[in-house]
């Protein structure tokens, strides 16, 4: 996608945009499915090779030794359901993810962003902060306006043609479901993250009620402004994940069902995309976030953070133990719900 801090200057104090190449696909989700191995379904993992099945309360930067992520100080997890295609003879294959713009070289993975509303008014996450955004269990529409928290963008041309609107802000472009045609350049699905904080708590019983969006409701990515509510009164950057899906593979028609219904299904058995959702751990060294919100790093440019190249990140991985790829039958995938 075209950066939309390119075509909207000025909205925020700082703006990190950066790629995340994928660091395992598996089924663990330490954040909701502590321990648990397998976890419920598959996710897509980007970040700190300290991931596994129970991820560490303390500083996560102190126990892994490499990172997807394009700044060496960010040994963050972040994670996603993945994209399944549902062909016509009942199998199902993984879709692949891209890189996306101004991150050639990547393995796949996920565009991430940080966003300061404001000059010196941004508070980054502790060690052990973690947080959860969207409904894994969600099937029906709350309405993109107000929804405003996850979003897909239909590509109908090339990779990066089509709305340049920030994301989930195109009336026509973006919808709060999967998109219902062939994509020519594939599907572009964002989450987006809240920005208030508590203050005190770094989780929650659900991982979402320490954190809230201003009392205006969900924020624009473009303009994180807002006030937040009494309860959460301290304003962290804002977060969101941007992936870009490679359909392109699966647009021929024969292979679609045969009464024209959309053939993609998240891994968390979703057919409808209402319940994407992602997981957030952090784990930025030291203080390198807030001195990134506080001096003003712009998309990758950023003086006082160590830049890895894709041939670099690319190599860090951890071991994967259940099968993800290839052609899965409905019975024995590890897609869904156990």
């Amino acid at each position: 996608m075209k950066s939309l801090f390119l075509a909207l200057p000025g909205l925020a104090h700082a703006a990190l945009r950066f790629g995340c190449s994928t660091l395992t696909i598996e089924r663990l989700d330490p954040v909701v499915e502590p321990g648990n191995n397998p976890s419920a379904h598959v996710h897509q993992v980007v970040g700190g090779n300290a991931f596994n099945a129970t991820v560490d309360t303390s500083d996560i930067s102190a126990l892994s030794s490499c990172t997807t992520c394009h700044f060496q100080e960010d040994h963050s997890n972040y994670w996603t359901a993945n994209l399944y295609f549902r062909a016509r003879n009942g199998t199902y294959k993984r879709v692949p993810q891209m890189a996306n713009e101004f991150n050639t070289g990547d393995n796949g993975g996920i565009t991430v962003y940080y966003t300061s509303p404001a000059p010196n008014v941004t508070t980054a996450f502790k060690p052990g902060f973690r947080m959860l955004a969207g409904d894994a269990v969600l099937r029906k529409s709350e309405g993109l306006g107000r929804n405003m928290q996850q979003c897909y963008r239909c590509y109908t041309k090339d990779k990066f043609g089509g709305s340049m609107y920030s994301p989930c802000m195109d009336p026509v472009y973006d919808t709060d479901h999967l998109p219902k045609q062939p994509c020519a350049g594939g599907i572009r699905s964002n989450i987006i993250f809240p920005l208030c904080w508590d203050g005190v708590n770094l989780d929650s019983p659900n991982h979402k009620d320490h954190v809230a969006h201003p009392v205006t409701g969900p924020t624009s990515f473009s303009v994180v402004g807002g006030e937040c509510p009494k309860s959460h009164p301290v304003k962290i950057p804002q977060v969101m994940y941007e992936v870009m899906w490679d359909t392109r593979q699966f647009n021929n028609p024969e292979d679609w069902p045969e009464d024209g219904s959309q053939p993609l299904v998240l891994s968390n058995g979703d057919t409808t995309g209402y319940g994407q959702h992602g997981d957030y751990v952090f784990g930025w060294e030291k203080d390198s976030l807030q001195v990134a919100m506080d001096t003003g790093c712009y998309l990758r440019n950023c003086s006082s953070l160590t830049e890895l190249p894709p041939k670099v990140k690319n190599q860090c991985q951890v071991p994967v133990s259940a099968t993800v790829d290839g052609d899965l039958d409905e019975c024995k995938s590890p897609l869904f719900y156990s």
